[in-house]
């Protein structure tokens, strides 16, 4: 079954849900049964196997090659794989899971609002003979920026639970965390600072290098799976608008709508005629496919061109000719 991709999905935490309802939204809908499957049918047509691991542990199975590809947050890609060669990032933007990797002080610290405040404070430890510790889940990428900010006298304390109530049990000054909302440092007495964001992350998808190139067929039911999630992130940033205009012709009709060319559609009016007997004249459907951002805009210019009846859909996806993303992936793979 060489031509079966193997996609690690996460399971039994946050990503879980978002991971699963995304996919089945792209059309990829994971055919689970049971709760306890380890791996599972994928749909849409699509030779794909979704394995079902912790979103922490699936960069180390894209590592060791035991899975194609894997969906899990950049920041756990960024802390355990960013200079990994073989495991290379082919849609760093899924759209879900979003939030940031920050550094934390206790609201008690009225003077540190900035990270030059911070700085500061890091100094004042050093003259007192001791350094800035440093609660964390992510000691490569915090240790990396807060060298590359020049506090360098600095210490790290791993954990792996709740970090929030390191500061006020007294075995770190300070946390760095991933901050969705605020909520959690708020009802800990902890607040973020000016500058003090390290990484800001969502879900991303990873693929194997070695994996990919070594197998044609793996690598096809990549672009396919590639196309769908493409079609489907850039469906969700359009709308398509149909018009009924009454007009002696389909030419009078198109004219009058490419008076507006910024307003006629991706790739120009969809023009057909409409059959109507209470209708004296002739009455043409005008569809056009435009960036949501612009319905306002297109709704009054189908309205001057003697529309009515006007509706609005929300495509499911939107196709090109061919998967831009899968295209720059390529690319990638070769010239590595």
């Amino acid at each position: 079954m060489s031509n079966v991709l193997n996609l690690a999905v996460p399971s039994k935490g946050a990503m879980e849900e978002p991971t699963l309802r995304f996919l089945a939204d792209c059309g990829l809908g994971v055919r689970r049964s049971n709760p306890r499957q380890y791996s599972a049918k994928m749909g849409g047509g699509v030779a794909v196997n979704a394995v079902f691991q912790r979103a922490a542990d699936i960069p180390q199975k894209l590592m060791l090659g035991l899975v194609d590809g894997g969906i899990t947050g950049f920041d756990i890609f960024s802390e355990h794989l960013g200079e990994t060669d073989d495991v290379v990032v082919a849609i760093s933007d899924l759209g879900f899971a979003r939030c940031s990797l920050v550094l934390a002080v206790p609201e008690a610290w009225l003077d540190v609002s900035t990270l030059e405040d911070l700085a500061d404070v890091t100094a004042e430890f050093r003259q007192r003979g001791r350094t800035l510790r440093v609660a964390t889940k992510f000691p490569m990428l915090v240790r990396r920026f807060l060298m590359r900010n020049g506090l360098s006298s600095h210490s790290l304390v791993e954990g792996s639970g709740a970090l929030e109530i390191a500061p006020s049990m007294g075995y770190a000054d300070i946390i760095a965390d991933i901050n969705e909302t605020g909520t959690t440092l708020r009802a800990n007495h902890l607040k973020t600072i000016t500058g003090g964001t390290i990484l800001e992350s969502q879900a991303c998808l990873l693929v194997n290098r070695t994996r990919l190139t070594e197998s044609p067929s793996r690598l096809e039911t990549l672009r396919a799976v590639l196309e769908m999630v493409e079609a489907h992130q850039r469906a969700g940033e359009t709308v398509s608008i149909t018009a009924n205009v009454e007009a002696d012709s389909m030419e009078s009709v198109a004219a009058a709508v490419l008076r507006r060319r910024d307003l006629a559609g991706v790739r120009g009016p969809t023009i057909t005629q409409v059959f109507d007997p209470s209708t004296p004249g002739r009455v043409f459907a005008v569809t056009v496919v435009l960036p949501r951002a612009q319905l306002g805009e297109a709704k009054d210019h189908l309205r001057a061109c003697g529309g009515g009846a006007i509706t609005v859909q929300r495509p499911l996806y939107l196709f090109d000719e061919r998967s831009s993303i899968f295209d720059r992936l390529l690319a990638s793979l070769r010239r590595d």
